[in-house]
This record gives C-alpha cells, sequence and structure tokens, in this order.
C-alpha cells in the first residue's frame, strides 16, 4: 500500500502503539538514506516525518530504556548511527571509527545506549557512544545479535558469520562457536524475548534453512531445523508474533525468493508451516502487529524495490443475509476505485513526461542523462544439485539480461523462470565466448533466476548484461568469477580415514600471497588473510562428495584429496599464479593408488543412475507408439509399463540435467589421465577405450581398466 526507495535487509519496524489507539506506525528506512514513518487511516497512509536523503541506510532498529516502550529509530548509515524521537526529532549523530560501513547493528539499553555495530569482518561495542569491545571474525558478519540483559544477567553478543559459524562473545574475546549448516544471514530472539531462558534464538541461512539454537553459558543445544526441501529462496528476515491469536506466537519469515512463510507450533517442539504467500520480489524486512485497522491483526512485509505489503486477518466479505451472495465490505469497494483512479491518473503523467521527453530530445542542445538504477544480485552454489544460482533482481521491470561466459558452463532448466532463451553461435577460436545467451522477460519481471554447472578445471567470468525497461536505454554488467575448483563448498570437518592424496608447496612467497592464491582457486574463501601464522580450511565436492583439506602458512602448504583430479587442478594453478608472480614453488606430491579405486567407487552409482536415466527417455517415444498402436500396454513387462507411467518426470528430469552423463565420463576420463600424469605416463590415446568400458557400465571392469593401464 506504499512504495520508498530500494530497501535493505532489516530496515522496516513497527512503532509501539501508544495512548488510547491500538493501531501502530510504520517506520522504514530505504538506500536513498531517506526515513519514512507513517500510519494508516482508512486504508490510506498518513504521514508521521520523513528525513531528507542521504546516505544508503544499512539497517533500522528500535530501541529505548528497559521496561519502557521500544520507540527510539537507530539507523545506521555509512559508518555513522543515527537516532530520531517517534516524531521525527534527531536526537544522535554518532560517527564511528569504523573505516567500512556498517553491515549489522543490535541496539540495547542497558545503563545506557549500547550500540552493536558490524562492519565486514569487525565487531565493535559501543556505550553510550564510547568504544567498548572489539572482535576480528574469520570471515564476514552478516548479523549480530544480543541475548536479553534482564533474563541471562550478561551481555552475550552472537555475530552470525558467512563461513556457516555462530561466533558467541564475551568481551572482546570468542567464548565459543555454533556450527550450523548454511552460512547465516539473519538471527531473532525466539518469541522475541529469547524464550523463558533468553538464551534461545533463531538462525535463518542463504540456502533456505531455519533454526533453533539455545545458546548457553558454557555450549549450545540445537533445538530443532526446518529444512529446505521445497528449494524456496535464502532467509532475509525473521519476527514473531501471534497472528492466529491463539496466544502462541507464531514464526513469521521472508525470503528472498518473495515467499512469506507462517510457522506455528502445535506441538511444544517443531514449528509447522500453516500458511505461505508469495509476493513478487524479495522480502528484506517482515513485522507482525496491528498497522491498518483497530482489532485486526497484519503481517507488514517490505520488499527490495520499496513496497510496503500488509497481509491481515480483517475479513475482505461481508456475510450477506440468507440467500444474499457475499460482497465485498464498502470499505474495500471504494479502496479499488481510488487505486483505479490514481493508477489511470499516474499512466497519464507517464504519457504526458515521455512525450515531454521525447520533443525535447529532439533539440540540439538536449542531454539525455543515464538514469541510475539498483541491481541486486546473488550467486551461489547448490549443495543439493552441485549448480549455482545467479538471482538478478532490479527495482524495475527487467527487459533483457545477455549472458555471456569465457568458460564451458551449462545453463539449466528452472521451473520458476518464465523468461524466453535464445543462444548465439560463439566463435571457435580460443579466449573467445564460450556461451552467449539472451533472456527476454516478461512485463512486470523484475526478479530473474539462472541455474549454471560449471566444469572443475576450467576457470574464467561470466558476466551478466542487465537492461531494464527504462528510457533511455541503459544496461549494467555484472561479473561473477568460474573458479579453478568452482563446485567445492566449504564444510566443518572431513572424513580422515579415506585415501588421500598430498600435494606440498615449499617457496619464497607470503602468508597473504599464498592465500590469495587459495582465494583464487577456491569458493567460500574470505579475501581477508586470516589472522595468525597458519589457516586450516575443508571442502566438499557438491558434484561427487570427494573432499578437500588444505593447510598452509608464510612458506609452505599443503593440500589433501581423496580425488586426484583436484590435486592435479591445484597444481597446475598454483604454479601457474606463482610463475605470474616469478616466484619458485618447490612441488612434490604423495599419490595414493588407493584413492583413485574409492573416488570411482563414489561416480559409479551415479553414473549408473544417469545411463539409466538417459534408456528409459529412449524408450519412451518406442513405447507410447506400441501404445497408440494396441490400445493398451497390458502386454508389456512391468519395468516398461512403469517407464510408461513415469514418462512425464522422468522427462523432466532429464531436461533438467543436460550433459550431466557427459560430465560423468569427463570427469572419470580427467582421472584417468591425471593418475598417469603423476607417473610421467600419457595415457590420452587409451581414452577411447576408456569410452567404451563406460557404456557397459561396469565398476569392477572400469576398475580393472584403470589398474591394467
Amino acid at each position: 500500500f506504499k512504495q520508498v526507495g530500494v530497501t535493505s535487509q532489516k530496515t522496516m519496524k513497527l512503532l509501539p502503539a501508544s495512548g488510547r489507539k491500538a493501531t501502530q506506525k510504520v517506520v522504514v528506512g530505504d538506500q536513498d538514506g531517506v526515513i519514512t514513518c507513517f500510519g494508516i487511516k482508512k486504508g490510506e497512509a498518513v504521514p508521521v516525518f520523513k528525513t531528507l536523503p542521504g546516505q544508503k541506510i544499512a539497517r533500522l532498529e528500535l530501541g529505548g530504556a528497559l521496561n519502557t516502550p521500544q520507540e527510539k529509530i537507530f539507523v545506521a548509515t555509512g559508518s555513522e548511527v543515527r537516532g530520531f524521537t517517534k516524531r521525527g526529532k534527531q536526537f544522535l549523530s554518532f560517527e564511528t571509527n569504523l573505516t567500512e560501513s556498517i553491515r549489522a547493528m543490535y541496539v540495547l539499553h542497558i545503563s545506557g545506549a549500547d550500540l552493536f555495530l558490524c562492519a565486514s569482518y569487525i565487531y565493535n561495542h559501543y556505550c553510550d557512544c564510547k568504544d567498548q569491545h572489539y572482535y576480528l571474525s574469520g570471515d564476514k558478519i552478516n548479523d549480530v545479535l544480543c541475548l536479553p540483559v534482564e533474563k541471562v544477567n550478561c551481555i552475550t553478543p552472537i555475530l552470525a558469520c558467512q563461513d556457516r559459524v555462530l561466533r558467541v562473545l564475551q568481551g572482546s574475546d570468542l567464548l565459543y562457536e555454533v556450527e550450523v549448516s548454511g552460512p547465516p544471514t539473519v538471527l531473532a530472539l525466539n518469541n522475541g524475548n529469547g524464550g523463558d531462558s533468553g538464551e534461545e534464538i533463531v538462525f535463518g541461512t542463504s540456502d533456505g534453512k531455519v533454526g533453533l539454537i539455545q545458546i548457553t553459558g558454557s555450549n549450545p543445544v540445537h533445538k530443532w531445523e526446518i529444512g529446505n526441501e521445497k528449494k524456496r529462496g535464502g532467509i532475509l528476515c525473521i519476527d514473531s508474533f501471534d497472528i492466529l491469536g491463539d496466544g502462541v506466537k507464531e514464526l513469521l519469515i521472508g525470503r528472498d525468493d518473495g515467499v512469506l512463510e507462517v510457522y506455528n507450533f502445535e506441538s511444544a517442539d517443531d514449528p509447522v508451516l500453516r500458511y505461505d504467500h508469495a509476493l513478487l520480489e524479495s522480502i528484506a524486512s517482515i513485522q507482525g502487529g496491528c498497522v491498518g485497522k483497530d482489532g485486526y491483526d497484519e503481517i507488514l512485509a517490505a520488499t527490495y524495490s520499496g513496497w510496503l505489503t500488509g497481509l491481515t486477518t480483517e475479513p475482505i466479505h461481508r456475510e450477506g443475509g440468507s440467500g444474499e451472495e457475499l460482497k465485498l465490505s464498502q470499505e474495500m469497494q471504494s479502496k479499488i476505485s481510488s487505486l483505479r483512479n490514481e493508477l489511470e491518473h499516474l499512466q497519464m503523467k507517464v504519457l504526458q513526461e515521455r512525450e515531454k521527453y521525447q520533443q525535447s530530445s529532439q533539440s540540439s542542445t538536449a542531454v539525455s542523462s543515464v538514469p541510475a538504477f539498483s541491481v541486486n544480485d546473488k550467486f551461489t552454489l547448490n549443495k543439493d544439485d552441485a549448480s549455482y544460482s545467479l538471482i538478478l533482481e532490479v527495482q524495475t521491470a527487467i527487459d533483457n539480461v545477455l549472458v555471456q561466459s569465457d568458460v564451458p558452463i551449462d545453463l539449466l532448466d528452472v521451473d520458476k523462470n518464465s523468461a524466453v532463451v535464445s543462444f548465439s553461435s560463439c566463435d571457435s577460436e580460443p579466449n573467445s565466448n564460450f556461451l552467449l545467451a539472451t533472456y527476454r522477460c516478461q512485463a512486470n519481471t523484475t526478479r530473474l533466476e539462472l541455474k549454471i554447472r560449471s566444469i572443475e578445471g576450467q576457470y574464467g567470468t561470466l558476466q551478466a548484461y542487465v537492461t531494464p525497461r527504462i528510457q533511455p536505454k541503459t544496461c549494467q554488467v555484472r561479473q561473477y568469477q568460474i573458479k579453478p575448483l568452482s563446485l567445492h563448498q566449504r564444510t566443518h570437518s572431513i572424513d580422515h580415514d579415506r585415501p588421500m592424496n598430498t600435494l606440498m608447496l615449499k617457496g619464497q612467497f607470503s602468508f597473504a600471497e599464498i592465500h590469495s592464491w587459495v582465494v583464487f582457486c577456491l569458493p567460500e574463501v574470505p579475501e581477508k588473510t586470516p589472522a595468525g601464522e597458519t589457516i586450516t580450511f575443508y571442502f566438499q565436492n557438491t558434484f561427487l562428495g570427494t573432499q578437500l583439506e588444505s593447510t598452509y602458512r608464510k612458506g609452505e602448504g599443503f593440500f589433501k584429496s581423496d580425488n586426484i583430479s583436484t590435486i592435479s587442478i591445484l597444481k597446475d594453478v598454483l604454479s601457474k599464479e606463482a610463475t605470474k608472480r616469478k616466484i619458485n614453488l618447490n612441488i612434490s606430491y604423495d599419490i595414493n593408488e588407493e584413492s583413485v579405486r574409492y573416488t570411482l567407487k563414489l561416480i559409479h552409482p551415479k553414473l549408473e543412475y544417469q545411463q539409466l536415466l538417459a534408456k528409459k527417455v529412449h524408450l519412451i517415444d518406442a513405447l507410447k507408439e506400441l501404445q497408440v498402436h494396441e490400445g493398451n500396454v497390458d502386454f508389456l513387462l512391468p519395468k516398461y509399463r512403469s517407464i510408461l507411467e513415469e514418462a512425464d518426470q522422468l522427462l523432466e528430469e532429464y531436461k533438467k540435467q543436460p550433459a550431466h552423463l557427459e560430465r560423468l565420463y569427463g570427469m572419470i576420463t580427467d582421472l584417468f589421465i591425471d593418475k598417469f600424469k603423476f607417473k610421467g605416463t600419457n595415457v590420452k590415446t587409451k581414452v577411447p577405450l576408456l569410452l567404451e568400458i563406460l557404456d557397459g557400465c561396469d565398476q569392477d571392469g572400469l576398475i580393472a581398466f584403470f589398474e591394467a593401464a
């Protein structure tokens, strides 16, 4: 019912109801730096105050003295925190000593105003604008929270960090780390108050999972976790509010694909999804309260492009008498007609302005200015299907997106994507394009999701040229790095009992230099050089399930993997990077023959499944023809009947996984070549023989071929 500028995550709140009136005011901060506060009267937004534009607002929180209404408004903008009263009067302007912009903020009032602020890697605690505590995190901080002091009797800040860890602090020190299943993007107190103990926090991850953890003084207790079976978007915001009116607060969740969810606690243990609603763009903030009409609660969501949308418990239909049809209430009808009038007025205004622009552009002195527009993008690796999701969201409708890549990648099908894709042919010369695809979007599409799969060992850049439906035509280019080991994902631990191959590097390089090489090779490694003298990272290959352990320090690095191809790629890329910087590397390796057999056993079930799927799909047309000729299929063997029954699912799955079989063939071929490369033997002439054996799909024969060659 209202639009402001483009909004960031967690920048909209409801002020507590004041006086006799039970309805609440809405306060929202946008990326133009404007804070807008308004109420709703008779379905219309009534402004309370609006500030002047400034730097982008990254967070908005409410505060106030203990046991009083939390109605002071705090915003983080750049490296500054500003405070406003509920009437819009500024009472605080605090310029912190942070060199970067504030990304996350939490406000508490204990003896004074406590501000918990986070830039990318740095956490600071200020009390009454005086620096109290400081902590340097190992990876990017996405959100910060503090347990309620009145319940736990001490200040316990919790940082949600990109490396799938919640860091619990005490003063300037790390108390302990809590491992979670995905990169946590948002934290909230359970029930809005931390539960009975005050120690319960709810977290949401970028891969769409939600969990509850009890943060005790010594160790964490995992209570429950909701997976993401429906493959919905990442979690951006969480609130607790009793929207069903049953006396128990429900969990309200906003996702980056525009899905709003309400979970309730039917049994005391795990939450159950009671309601969901799809909006057209990502939900940056969510709140439960009473805004529009006294006595009717609603859920308010602020979306990326600045739309504020309310879902109300007020019945839209008025019950008629006996035999009368249900009619829309008078108020709702007048609201719809006023919206129609407003829309017509806006359309007229747009036409007039467009004509004015066309006329002025004919003049020789006219200068066409390029309109600025905001693009919200996310490029992440999905563990489930080893593919990358590229999500592009624009504040206005997208006209088309051109995707260009200088490395071989596969474009996979996305159900939610209604855009029409067309491919252009690419040059066969080296260093030219491998992919040129154009997505033409339907009218009013502001969000586009693409899925790609890369090939490990082939690295380069993927570029997206985003053109929205605005005049004059303008385009923004976004770049994404496809890394040499692009299908690897960070993990907390690995299985040390597997047969491992080791690559050892020694040379005159600094800790920062070898760290920059690892950042170049692998995703999900923080760009900042880690504190301390040595570091270990664990990874898992999302496609095959093989693993990698990397440990390095100044002058030496050790890389262990059960997949020889991973070691081979690292050896090639690291020596190339060192040569670029004229650093002499001493490279040695220890190859474990058993690891090849182990990797083949990991790949084989996937290979068998894909070959069977391909065979079934190739049979579908012939079986359908038989069905038409014979009239029925009772004479067919049960396995052929089941292929016909499941034809749609089989075709759907096959369509979703183009080139899957070729990828597996490629990986086994690479494994074969890499095994003998480390022995100094070139076996490329034997590859056709290997492919024949792969078509036969015999695991023992395959292992025997590897060993006999």
